[in-house]
């Protein structure tokens, strides 16, 4: 199980109300939701592998390279994000708790935690569940194996079970094909423009009339007429230096640089004494230890 942890915190913390505080007055719902998220992931799931993956990169310099727009709408100042002030001081918290229980929190430098996702998914050799809010990780998707993703919408207790069936029943498109036809569709959430006038209906028709962006595109390139909805050819040549830049972007990495980690579950916790203050000091005694009951059982 690999958990996309900034789009579990951060919903923690919109799902959480602010007034829960620690003894000192200082916010722990992103802290408290979180450690509650995942001992229910763990309970209800019982993953024999844990990884909560983390962004050491937010905005990767190549994808901005790539499409300067991309997540520049959530740039507070320089490289910094946007983030709510109550909910920084938490993630350090959220660090803490995770290495003093035991789970493995891996980040690789210039990365997201998508790409650290999508390399352990590409190491893995066997089932693989995926906990995120993102979509763009429905790409990962592969019933072969099988790799599925556990999205969040709806919450942790009413997560929709994404495999290639629900990806091409959704948006129209081979189950394995989401990240060609999010390129030409786009994404306004992470600063991606997508080919001007070509919507999800246009996209999922493309893709499945020549099954990636690789053959559209050589299809488009050696004049081929046949198999373009009304207009897209044109709007598709007009994008062309878009369409070279943009999987860079969408596509999530398999070969992101990982030191080696232990990701399996523990059944006590690494550093007892650093929990107890922890959870001294946050207050954070009943999520804990519903979190360590469930890593017990």
């Amino acid at each position: 199980m690999l958990l996309d942890t900034p789009s579990l915190y951060f919903r923690a913390f919109y799902g959480v109300p602010e007034s829960v505080k620690a003894p000192d007055d200082s916010p722990v719902n992103a802290v408290r939701g979180l450690i509650d998220m995942i001992a229910t992931l763990v309970r209800q799931h019982s993953p024999a592998a844990l990884a909560a993956t983390m962004d050491a990169d937010w905005r990767p310099a190549f994808r901005v390279a790539a499409i300067p727009t991309y997540k520049a709408h959530r740039v507070a100042h320089g490289d910094v994000e946007e983030v709510p002030e109550a909910l920084v001081p938490q993630i350090a918290v959220i660090n803490q708790v995770l290495d003093a229980v035991g789970i493995a929190r891996p980040e690789s430098p210039g990365y997201e935690a998508d790409d650290v996702i999508g390399t352990l998914t590409h190491q893995a050799r066997g089932a693989v569940e995926i906990v995120t809010g993102d979509r763009d990780l429905f790409q990962l998707v592969d019933d072969s194996r099988p790799v599925r993703v556990l999205y969040t919408a709806r919450g942790i207790r009413n997560l929709q079970f994404v495999d290639e069936a629900f990806v091409t029943a959704k948006y129209g498109v081979p189950g394995r094909a989401y990240a060609d036809f999010a390129t030409l569709r786009g994404d306004p959430s992470d600063g991606l423009p997508g080919v001007p006038g070509v919507g999800e209906k246009t996209a999922a028709a493309l893709i499945t009339r020549f099954g990636s962006l690789a053959a559209l595109l050589e299809a488009l390139d050696s004049g081929v007429t046949e198999g373009f909805p009304a207009g897209s050819r044109n709007r598709l040549a007009a994008a062309r230096d878009y369409l070279d830049a943009a999987p860079a972007v969408v596509e999530v990495a398999s070969d992101a640089p990982l030191p080696a980690a232990d990701l399996t579950l523990p059944d006590k916790p690494r550093d007892p004494e650093a929990l107890v203050a922890l959870a001294d000091r946050y207050g954070l005694d009943s999520p804990l230890n519903r979190l360590l009951e469930a890593l017990r059982s």
